[in-house]
């Protein structure tokens, strides 16, 4: 299974750009997307952003993942 998180552009250059994971920033490359814009939201997979996603799509994603997190942690602790 893949799975891809959503993260926030924050500074875009011609071939990749810095996004916002869960308050973490990483480069991703942009080639699959190269319109996406300065504040857009992205799917990131293996080091790419696979494509561009609405902002409520992403915070919904982010409750996802965090609830993931959440679950794990407390398993984690028994």
């Amino acid at each position: 299974m893949c799975v891809g998180v959503p993260a926030k552009v924050v500074k875009k250059m011609e071939y990749s750009a810095v996004v916002d994971v869960l308050g973490s920033q990483t480069t991703v490359g942009t080639i699959f997307v190269p319109e996406v814009k300065l504040g857009q939201y992205v799917i990131v997979h293996a080091g790419q952003a696979m494509s561009i996603v609405d902002e409520t799509y992403a915070w919904q994603s982010v409750e996802e993942w965090r609830k993931l997190v959440d679950a794990r942690n407390a398993e984690t602790v028994k």
